[in-house]
């Protein structure tokens, strides 16, 4: 039966000694290591004795299986031969430890002959770790880190979109040039509305233009032209904006002139042959 590890400690089970095996947390292992000022690593086989530990390291009332004293989860041994001890006892697991003095680390003591030797760098590695904590990002940098990773990602699709609508715009500035060779502005006005209504305004240029083309292509074809979305105003006005008002004289009825509605204006006891060669090429300029 193994004894207790502890240098200097010879108690075991065979004399009514309570043993305790190092627990296997790390943290807590080393923590026991360094209290017992001893350069090994544990065995499943290492134990430490009652001895080693206050009072206050043990339940109150719980006991172990065998009906013996049970440790506390924290608990650390305090009690040894060879000083005061690094890590004292605690009763709380959030209470920080103090680290082990410089002149401790050279210390060497024997070891039993189970448990196996190994070089231990006692605290030293401990600060290595606590270092290297201490060179880790912190939660909120890595969360501002990811958030400029996003904004950046934005910003860069953003630079994308501007450079897209730089482009389209200088199109549509060669387009609207190619159109101003044979539009006027409020042809290319009328372009943009939704609907070519009322709203459009138009210039007399465009109503004189608007007049020689339906003149040359007819009412059919000018209508045509108006329905494919050709920026013209419509026959009611252009026969309202044109300013030479034609009379005429005519054989057809008032009534029949009124179903056309050409706009003309004629009065209805007009002799049908006072109308000569002139005023029917004036009368076709106007309907057409």
């Amino acid at each position: 039966m193994g004894g207790c590890s502890a240098p200097n400690c010879s108690n075991s089970t065979s004399i009514g000694k309570q043993l305790f095996r190092f627990p296997k947390d790390p943290v807590r292992k080393k923590k026991w290591v360094v209290n017992c000022r001893r350069d090994f690593e544990p065995t499943p086989h290492s134990r430490l004795c009652q001895d080693h530990f206050e009072e206050s390291q043990f339940e109150e009332i719980a006991r172990s299986p065998a009906g013996g004293k049970k440790l506390k989860p924290n608990a650390i041994p305090t009690l040894f031969n060879v000083g005061d001890p690094p890590f004292p006892a605690v009763t709380s697991p959030y209470i920080l430890l103090p680290l082990k003095s410089e002149a401790e680390k050279d210390l060497n003591f024997g070891d039993h002959g189970y448990a196996r030797r190994n070089p231990l760098t006692g605290l030293e590695e401990e600060d290595g770790e606590r270092t290297s904590e201490d060179h880790n990002p912190c939660m909120q940098c890595q969360l501002l880190k990811k958030k400029l990773e996003q904004e950046m990602q934005h910003t860069a699709r953003l630079q994308r979109e501007a450079e897209e609508m730089k482009k389209r715009l200088y199109r549509l500035d060669r387009i609207e040039k190619g159109l101003q060779n044979f539009l006027y502005e409020d042809q290319i006005r009328a372009l943009s509305l939704t609907k070519r209504s009322r709203r459009a305004v138009w210039s007399p240029e465009t109503i004189l233009k608007a007049r020689k083309i339906r003149c040359a292509v007819g009412t059919k074809g000018y209508e045509y032209l108006r329905e494919i979305g050709y920026p013209l105003p419509s026959y009611r006005t252009l026969c309202n904006r044109l300013e030479t008002k034609i009379m005429v004289t005519t054989d057809m009825s008032c009534e029949e002139l009124a179903e056309l509605g050409l706009g003309l204006m004629a009065t209805c006891d007009s002799p049908t042959e006072g109308v000569g060669d002139n005023d029917e090429e004036e009368l076709m300029g106007v309907l057409s």
